[in-house]
């Protein structure tokens, strides 16, 4: 069933993105809002890196801390998706079969891959749930 199948058939084609110099609370309500869990994340309109909902979760502070209100939200004003994202993330291309993709999900523990093309333009994002969805609809 998988073998046949190319990844550009069940990629999500217009990924929601972010610039690497956004700050994690923005990046966080744009996941909210969006319903996603990671955003590919641009500089000059090319992949540097992804950053996950879990990122954002490590990079917040914890309930414990002894920071006021204020200094939290001034501290994670400053802080950019660029410091907590993954670089040069893991990808795969259209063409590239979803076995592949998925057999890259499972050895590296990751829950979604970005998509690109042969000049290294994103053209999409596959995730767990891509792949889910295509498994269910075809049993």
């Amino acid at each position: 069933m998988l073998k046949d199948v190319k990844v550009s058939e069940w990629m999500s084609s217009t990924p929601v993105t972010i610039d690497h110099e956004t700050p994690i609370v923005d990046a966080h309500q744009l996941m909210k809002e969006r319903n996603v869990r990671r955003l590919p994340v641009l500089k000059h309109n090319k992949l540097v890196g992804i950053v996950t909902i879990g990122d954002i979760r490590e990079a917040s502070p914890s309930d414990a801390t002894t920071l006021s209100v204020w200094e939290m939200n001034y501290l994670l004003s400053k802080l950019t998706v660029a410091k907590v994202m993954t670089k040069n993330p893991i990808t795969v291309k259209p063409d590239d079969m979803v076995k592949h993709a998925a057999q890259i999900m499972l050895d590296k523990k990751l829950s979604g891959l970005p998509v690109v093309n042969d000049h290294g333009d994103l053209v999409g994002i596959i995730t767990e749930s891509d792949i889910f969805r295509m498994v269910v609809q075809n049993s």
